[in-house]
Formats: C-alpha cells, sequence, structure tokens
C-alpha cells in the first residue's frame, strides 16, 4: 500500500445512487464503495472525500455518508487516520475469480414451450385462495421446537385428502410429512435400507429415486412394465424392497391391474419385502374411480408416498408417507439422528387450503381442465394416425418411437418449432428397451396446448 503522502485522492467515484429504491441510499452508497475497491477503481491507500465532502457531492444527508463509511470501516475496506482522513485499506486481488453459476436446474429455456413431464398446472391455482392461504398460515406463531413428523394439523389434512381423494382411511398418527416423494426415498433409503440391500424398480422408471437409492448404496434391479403395469412375476427374490408407480406408471402411463396388484402384495408379504407405492398421478383419473391403492390392500407392507408438487406447485415442498410402524418410526429416528425434517412453512399452506375448501375445488379444476387437454392433444395426434400409449389418466401420455435415433430426432425437431419434449431413453438406468417421445399438458395454457397442435402433430407423424 503507498503512503499517505504518495496518496491520490478519490475525486471522480462512480456512485449513482437510486432515490426510488427500497435499499437505504447508506447501503447502495457502501455497495458502490465496496464495488469499487474490489474491481479496482479504487485502490489501497486511496484517499476517500469526507463524510461532508462526499454528502455535498451526491446531495445527501451527511448521515448517509457517514453510515456508509462505518460499514467499510467495520468490513475493513476502508481506515480513517488522525489528522489526515479515510483511506481505501485493500487492494483488488491480481486476478477477480469468474462468477460461479449453478447450472442444470433451471429447466428448458423460457422461448421453449415446456411440455415435459412433471411440470404442475401452477397457473391453475386460485390466485385469491393461494394469497390467502399464506396470509393466514404467517398468521400463525413461529415454531419453539422442531416437528420431526410434521406439524400436526398437516398430517391431519393429509389423512382427510387420502380419505376423500384416494379412498385410503387412516390416522393422523399414521401419517408421516415429508419434503416430497424423492426425499422421501432418501429417507427410505437411509432409514430401513442398509448398503448392499437390493431394490428393483420399474424400468423405465423415475430416475431420481434410481440415485437416491445408489446414494445410500443400494443396489438397483430393473424391472419391466407392458400395459398393465409392473410385471410381478419379474420381482427377483432376497429384495428387501420394490419401488413401483402404480396409479400412472412414469413415465409409460399405464395403470397396474387389480390382479398385479394383488400377487404383488401376496409376494411381499411371503417374502417380506417392503412395497414403495409412488402415487404418481394417483388423484388425476378422468374416466373411472382408481384402484385401490397397494396401501389400502396392504398396510402392513406398503410405504405410501404422495406430493404437493404435481397437484398444486412445487413452491410448497410438501409431501407426504403412509407407513407400517416399524418403517416411519425407523425414518423419525433417522431424522433424530441427521437433525433434518421437512420444512413447516408449506404445510401450513396446505392446511389453509385444505381448511377452506380451496384443495378439493382445485382438485376437481384441475381434473376437468387436464381431461379436456387431453382429449384435445389425443384426437389431434390420432386423426393424423399417430398412436398414442397410457391410461386415460394424469398429465402425460406417449407416442412410441422405432429407435433412440428417431427419439432424437424427434427432440430435435420439437426444439427447432420451440417445443421441449421428452424421451422415453433418459428414464432407463439400463439400456432403453422402449423408444417413444413423452408428452406432459399440465405446464402450458390450454391456448399454447391448441397454438401447439400442429407441430406436434407434423413433429410426431
Amino acid at each position: 500500500m503507498r503512503s499517505p503522502g504518495s496518496s491520490r485522492t478519490a475525486t471522480a467515484l462512480p456512485v449513482s445512487l437510486d432515490r426510488e429504491s427500497e435499499v437505504p441510499l447508506a447501503v447502495q452508497l457502501a455497495d458502490a464503495l465496496r464495488e469499487s475497491a474490489a474491481t479496482g477503481h479504487l485502490r489501497g491507500g486511496d484517499r476517500l472525500p469526507s463524510t461532508r465532502a462526499l454528502a455535498g457531492r451526491l446531495g445527501v444527508s451527511r448521515t448517509v455518508t457517514s453510515a456508509a463509511y462505518e460499514q467499510l470501516h467495520a468490513e475493513g475496506w476502508i481506515a480513517g487516520r488522525h489528522g489526515s482522513g479515510t483511506y481505501v485499506t485493500t487492494s483488488p486481488p491480481a486476478e477477480r475469480p469468474q462468477g460461479r453459476t449453478v447450472v442444470g436446474g433451471e429447466g428448458p429455456p423460457p422461448s421453449l414451450l415446456d411440455l415435459t413431464p412433471g411440470v404442475p398446472w401452477a397457473e391453475g391455482l386460485d390466485r385469491a385462495a393461494w394469497r390467502r392461504a399464506w396470509r393466514a398460515a404467517a398468521d400463525t406463531p413461529p415454531l419453539s421446537a422442531a416437528h420431526r413428523a410434521g406439524l400436526p394439523e398437516y398430517r391431519a389434512a393429509i389423512a382427510e385428502h387420502l380419505l376423500r381423494h384416494r379412498g385410503l382411511a387412516v390416522g393422523t398418527e399414521s401419517v408421516l410429512a415429508t419434503g416430497g416423494t424423492t426425499a422421501a426415498v432418501v429417507e427410505l433409503a437411509g432409514a430401513v435400507l442398509e448398503p448392499g440391500d437390493r431394490v428393483a424398480v420399474e424400468e423405465p422408471g423415475y430416475q431420481r429415486a434410481v440415485q437416491a437409492f445408489r446414494g445410500a448404496g443400494v443396489e438397483v434391479l430393473p424391472l419391466p412394465v407392458d400395459g398393465e403395469g409392473l410385471l410381478p412375476d419379474a420381482v427377483p427374490t432376497g429384495v428387501r424392497a420394490v419401488y413401483c408407480s402404480p396409479a400412472h406408471q412414469y413415465p409409460m402411463g399405464s395403470r397396474m391391474s387389480a390382479s398385479r396388484r394383488v400377487e404383488l402384495v401376496e409376494r411381499a408379504r411371503a417374502e417380506d419385502f417392503l412395497l414403495i407405492e409412488d402415487d404418481y398421478d394417483g388423484e388425476l383419473r378422468f374416466d373411472v374411480a382408481p384402484l385401490p391403492l397397494l396401501a389400502a390392500l396392504a398396510p402392513d407392507v406398503v410405504a405410501h408416498l404422495g406430493t404437493t408438487s404435481k397437484i398444486l406447485t412445487p413452491t410448497l415442498g410438501a409431501g407426504w408417507m403412509v407407513a407400517p410402524q416399524p418403517v416411519t418410526s425407523a425414518v423419525l429416528e433417522y431424522r433424530e439422528r441427521t437433525g433434518t425434517r421437512p420444512s413447516p412453512a408449506g404445510q401450513r399452506v396446505l392446511v389453509e387450503l385444505a381448511r377452506n375448501g380451496d384443495l378439493g375445488r382445485h382438485l376437481r379444476r384441475l381434473r376437468r381442465e387436464l381431461s379436456e387437454r387431453r382429449t384435445l392433444l389425443v384426437d389431434a395426434l390420432r386423426a393424423a394416425g399417430v398412436p398414442v400409449l397410457g391410461d386415460d389418466a394424469g398429465a402425460h401420455l406417449v407416442v412410441p418411437c422405432v429407435s433412440a435415433e428417431d427419439e432424437r430426432d424427434r427432440l430435435a425437431a420439437g426444439r427447432t418449432r420451440g417445443i421441449q419434449l421428452d424421451a422415453l431413453g433418459r428414464h432407463f438406468a439400463g439400456v432403453p428397451s422402449a423408444h417413444g417421445i413423452a408428452i406432459a399438458y399440465a405446464g402450458c395454457s390450454q391456448e399454447a396446448l391448441r397454438d401447439a397442435l400442429g407441430d406436434l402433430v407434423e413433429i410426431l407423424r
């Protein structure tokens, strides 16, 4: 650093204050001076104007400049010297580090119409009900202790939801709050399974669950699916658990038949393995009443998982688990051991949506809306001779392809036309044995879907 005698006085400071901003002027000034020191416009040893002179130059009160200088002094950027003035103490680094950017978590570019599975109809949420729920949730007092199992009122609301919309009768004490389906799988893998255990998972299937199991050191075995869902007789012997989505298989869209459900439950009981039931799209049936949940058929061997992310929005980060008592106890012990728990904020909002009847009204609207969209899409594709796979339910369907290259070509054609589609290939943990394009219809407006129909037909014909 230069000596005071050789210092330069910083007279032309690059400071611009926005009096319309909600950020206090003193904070804006401190930020600007700090940035100037970090970028090299101000260097170690430079003398700053006095607080009075700088206040006059910027047209602000001396209180503003004094507060900014005090903050920078506390951070070590500047120092005062008796009888001499205020000096910059920190020189910029020789080479500024590049900004760090988190990649891969933003989804498709905004310019693309996103028709990939898993995106909910968030724009269909009643905004007045949404605001009302958040306000009511904010009126509840802050928690002073963690609720490892979840808020009691949330667990009660989920028990009521499961009875009304999934036909599953459970007590509040049987429900655990979770952070969503993937979070629940992580907890089950850590609490119930051990490294080296074997778990059978649908193939194609939910790859986040696959990675959650593998992350816990669990061996994942692929299970084939067809038009009736998972094949129970293909479950290998010696597995500790089977992960499946019987209501609307992800991503093929089939529904597990009643006979296969019974066969799978009988094998689980006879061979002592846990059935992990991912109730993907379980609330979204348009044609007939849903088949009984595995958890209703065999509560003694089934861990039932659900989430608000697909029926409402990922904003809440809330889900649920209903499982046999030894399993829920193990999960609670895992949470205590790791110091983790699902966030109560989203739980409180869900409670308010349920309390006012807004959750039920939204689900009824959602089913009507998605039924109309599915009919619109299926009619257009079939009229053009395009085959469609999947049950009349849920928020996506599948168009078969002849090869992996065919998948890639159609994905590329979609991007060229401004549409983001999904290929079955990425849903296989091993070598893909089926090829196709998955098309979701919940994440956009119905108008946008109508506008895209012509392009979709051309891409998939």
